[in-house]
């Protein structure tokens, strides 16, 4: 990242980069209500830390942002990068990009108490508002995250991912959203729905954060060796999406193979999902009767059957992120945001929700990207690409 290049090489010192997110954060907040706490102080010392370890070198550093061990991949690779955690109770997700020297500056808005399945947040000061439009909700329940890498506020802020937690606030806020494959990272979530995710400004970014938390294990599909194969669905086969966030999607997906970075290929059966969304409320309800279990596990394997199949002949499935534009606060109807998305958080697949332009009212919409189990690197690289063309 070039705030954390900046850092390491003296350019700047990390105390005044958090110090300049903090005075960001403290503007917009009252408007935005992107956070529910702000730790300026305990931000300043940290960031201290990384100035101290900055100046004394990385043969001489020690401690939790701790020199290159064995198998370590950089040092300090997030040096001073201001990081907005999920909620109260985020800090344990962001101990990795702590120990690359990033500086915790705040906990983002999350839904408030009631808030069952709508999708707006509930800041210190008030309802999380979309940046684009305070009159519609950023999406949830990631809203702070979203919105405060939206605004500029911070270049990175964590998420968990459920059913499009990260993915939807992201393509209706205009950044990147990256789900992780599920299971390969901790996760408190006892039902295994839910993984670990980031909210960031740049696809280079969200790779910086992947490269943090990630196992040294993990696949590098990072080569350039371009176009990827993919499949284009629209609706999943069980989808009602509204026509505009299909078309946006679309267009992307036609830019992106214009310019060389997809190649389209008809699968030998249509990207035919049964709808998820029975399965994953069966799975997320510790009360559901065992039949209602049973037919979940069935849904599960059959779709999980039809993803194999697909993504033996393609290397990505490309869909709308959210089937909707941004709702407004008072909530979204009868169409589910997340009818695009839950369907991986039940098969675990690794996806991420990329800026795909602008609807009729102004606000963002998303590409959503779904690649084989443990391959982020793979859609990462995908996402880089795209930027590139807009840049």
């Amino acid at each position: 990242m070039e705030i954390a290049f900046a850092v390491r090489t003296g350019t700047v010192r990390a105390v005044d980069v958090v110090a300049e997110a903090l005075a960001r954060i403290e503007r917009a907040d009252p408007v935005l209500c992107a956070f529910t706490e702000v730790w300026a102080e305990e931000a300043l010392r940290r960031a201290g830390e990384v100035d101290t370890l900055v100046e004394a070198g990385p043969s001489r550093s020690s401690g939790p942002f701790g020199g290159e061990g064995p198998g370590a991949r950089a040092w300090l690779p997030l040096a001073g990068v201001p990081v907005a955690v999920k909620g109260r109770h985020g800090l344990r997700a962001a101990v990795p990009l702590l120990a690359a020297g990033g500086v915790a500056v705040g906990a983002t808005a999350v839904p408030g108490p009631g808030t069952a399945w709508q999708t707006w947040g509930l800041g210190a000061r008030g309802r999380t508002v979309n940046p684009w439009r305070a009159d519609r909700t950023p999406g949830g329940s990631s809203a702070g995250a979203a919105v405060a890498v939206a605004a500029g506020l911070v270049p990175l802020a964590t998420g968990s991912d459920g059913a499009g937690s990260v993915r939807i606030p992201a393509a209706w806020c205009g950044v990147v959203g990256l789900k992780a494959t599920n299971g390969l990272l901790p996760s408190r979530d006892r039902t295994g729905l839910a993984a670990p995710g980031v909210l960031a400004r740049t696809a280079a970014d969200a790779a910086a954060w992947w490269r943090a938390v990630s196992p040294p294990t993990t696949a590098d599909d990072a080569r350039p060796s371009l176009p990827r194969t993919a499949v284009w669905s629209p609706d999943l086969g069980f989808a009602g999406p509204d026509p505009e966030p299909v078309a946006l999607a679309r267009a992307a997906v036609d830019r992106l193979v214009d310019a060389g970075v997809v190649r389209l290929v008809r699968p030998p059966a249509p990207p035919l999902l049964l709808d998820p969304a029975p399965a994953w409320l069966a799975l997320r309800d510790p009360g559901s009767a065992p039949a209602a279990l049973a037919e979940a596990h069935l849904v599960r394997a059959e779709n999980n059957r039809r993803l194999a199949r697909l993504f033996a002949g393609a290397e990505l499935l490309l869909t709308p992120t959210a089937p909707t534009a941004p709702h407004s606060h008072e909530g979204p109807g009868d169409v589910y945001s997340t009818a695009l998305t839950w369907a991986f958080n039940v098969s675990g697949h690794p996806a991420l929700s990329l800026p795909a332009g602008f609807g009729t009212d102004g606000c963002p919409a998303g590409l959503h990207l779904v690649a084989p189990h443990g391959r982020e690197a793979l859609l990462l690289t995908v996402a880089g690409a795209a930027e590139r063309l807009s840049s």
